[in-house]
């Protein structure tokens, strides 16, 4: 069985005929700059201590410095991680971010912590990799079970052992500590900016549409409420324990609060199994989740007309074969999903500035980048009649490689 950085690297192959990239452009691509992995020793509660697995990635700098969220979760390791990073090289080239892609995690599973064993871990993390990051080396951010908590934490322990403040090492912070207005919600914003371009196009017209979430944490939370705010139909959520659906259309201020209070529901919504969402017949299918949720064995049953990958990494390359053949389009994760790393780059901006922007001033300019990322990618789609995946890569691998060749390529050298 292939790995995930296997399956993440083979979609660049379709992309390189369409990029005119240098030999050395696809060599630097072939393996990370750094692989990190460390040992953090936690105090628990009890009085026992337990010691986590951590990584830290840092994929490609030739764009910037590395950029990148911290996953909290059982399933983390280096293979994953590293896939993650690769992903996120190439989202930041293809929103044209002055960054490379960098990724980390600890294998852990969040809620099995006291909040008080939360707090040691994301500072014990930090004491392991403060080395390694640096707001003008590699900038970490959230992700999956990570929070504007954990990040505050994070940057407070990183100023603690460097003597400094320093804002711009951690984005996703809580505002009062340098972080940025709408990155909360970013992801999910982004994703949205992205389908109001697209939808109509694909769609043929401007709906409204059907949709269903597969994930409603931060990004599909967001994405569910631009959806329902613009007069769409969201017609099923799910968490990691709960799928609803109905018909209708969810109540997702409903359905938001009482997952905030601590189970998902929502009047007139009925129960179903998860793999029933994901074949559920809507014009927008939106895995918000984690990597490999739509896969060789259920790609057959995905009746969406569209899919967004608002998660890195939903669909494998196998279910990417099965959707094409089956005429689902696929939207892929390095353009859905990059507003939240690109609101991380407003907060860096704004940290180095010493300037705080204003929420509207934060929103317009996500939704400039996005769409303008889109319609970039749109074109490319459009010239050479391929997948919207493969010009995505080969829009963002232009740019490696001239930020590569500007250093010098083996051309220079004959």
């Amino acid at each position: 069985m292939s790995s995930t950085f296997t399956d993440a690297k083979g979609r660049l192959e379709p992309a390189i005929e369409y990029a005119d990239v240098s030999a050395d452009t696809l060599e630097r691509l072939r393996l990370p700059k750094s692989v990190l992995k460390v040992s953090i020793p936690v105090r628990m509660d009890d009085g026992s201590l337990k010691v986590f697995a951590g990584y830290r990635v840092r994929y490609d700098d030739t764009r910037g410095p590395t950029k990148g969220g911290i996953r909290f979760h059982p399933d983390v390791n280096a293979d994953e991680v590293q896939s993650l990073a690769f992903w996120m090289t190439f989202k930041c080239a293809a929103l044209d971010l002055p960054f490379g892609g960098g990724k980390g995690g600890v294998a852990v599973d969040p809620k099995e912590l006291s909040t008080h064993e939360l707090e040691r871990l994301s500072r014990g993390y930090i004491d392991a990799v403060a080395d390694f990051i640096g707001p003008n080396v590699d900038i970490p951010a959230p992700d999956v079970a990570t929070n504007q908590l954990v990040m505050g934490w994070m940057m407070d322990q990183y100023s603690t052992i460097t003597r400094r403040i320093e804002p711009g090492v951690i984005t996703g912070k809580p505002v009062a500590m340098g972080g940025s207005l709408g990155r909360d919600t970013a992801t999910g914003d982004g994703a949205w900016h992205v389908i109001r371009t697209l939808a109509p196009r694909l769609l043929d017209g401007d709906g409204p549409w059907t949709a269903a979430i597969q994930g409603f944490g931060n990004a599909g939370q967001a994405l569910a409420t631009q959806l329902h705010n613009a007069g769409h139909k969201v017609v099923a959520v799910s968490d990691s324990k709960t799928a609803l659906y109905n018909e209708e259309g969810i109540d997702v201020p409903a359905a938001r609060q009482a997952k905030a209070d601590g189970a998902l529901e929502a009047d007139g919504a009925k129960e179903i199994d998860a793999e029933e969402l994901l074949a559920l017949d809507v014009d927008l299918l939106c895995p918000s989740a984690l990597e490999n949720a739509i896969h060789e064995d259920n790609a057959g049953d995905v009746r969406a007309r569209t899919l967004w990958e608002v998660a890195n990494g939903p669909v494998t390359a196998a279910a990417d074969d099965v959707l094409i053949g089956n005429d689902v389009i696929v939207v892929p994760d390095i353009l859905v999903n990059a507003g939240g790393v690109t609101v991380s780059w407003f907060e860096w901006v704004q940290n180095r500035a010493g300037l705080p922007w204003s929420a509207d001033e934060v929103r317009e300019r996500l939704e400039e980048h996005m769409v303008e990322a889109t319609e970039a990618i749109w074109s490319l789609r459009d010239e050479h009649d391929i997948p919207l995946r493969t010009a995505a890569y080969a829009h963002a691998l232009r740019r490696i490689g001239e930020a590569v060749d500007a250093r010098g390529s083996a051309g220079d050298y004959k």
